[in-house]
């Protein structure tokens, strides 16, 4: 994974332009129901419907784009690209970013809530999810590059 930077979200937007939250808007850490880190799947149509999966980790929003949508399903693999860390107070973002800003269209929140990690190591991270929609153990392995896979253990 790289470093843990805000810079790049902030490269990409114009705050003056897009609702988006600043990189300053941090929000509140852990705020999950039992404490434990929260995770928000969001449905983004930019110039192509895919679905920004993001991990409260590091002080951060980890995030990757999955085009096909995380898993529901036992043993499925998808393909997540990872993009740059985001504010923890993006985690609760539904809007609209406007034309001509970096990743414009419709944001949504597809699911949230709270995960358990059981794993992090440089090449695989293993969680388990508690949300509306998903629930299980999952796993995101990185493949190279940018690209990871997203796969539901169980």
């Amino acid at each position: 994974m790289r470093a843990i930077s805000l810079d790049e979200y902030k490269e990409k937007r114009k705050f003056s332009s897009t609702p988006e939250p600043g990189a300053e808007q941090q929000g509140a850490p852990s705020g999950g129901l039992e404490g434990n880190p929260r995770f928000v799947v969001q449905k983004h149509m930019a110039s192509h419907l895919h679905y920004d999966f993001r991990l409260e980790m590091d002080g951060v929003l980890k995030s990757w784009a999955v085009p096909k949508g995380v898993p529901e399903v036992a043993k499925v693999r998808r393909l997540a690209v990872e993009t740059e860390d985001h504010p923890i107070a993006y985690i609760g973002f539904e809007g609209i970013i406007p034309e001509g800003q970096y990743g414009a269209g419709s944001v949504e929140i597809w699911d949230s809530g709270e995960y358990r990690l059981e794993d992090r190591s440089g090449k695989k991270i293993v969680f388990e999810l508690e949300g509306q929609r998903l629930k299980g153990r999952y796993a995101l392995i990185h493949t190279q590059g940018k690209n990871w896979i997203i796969i539901k253990t169980g």
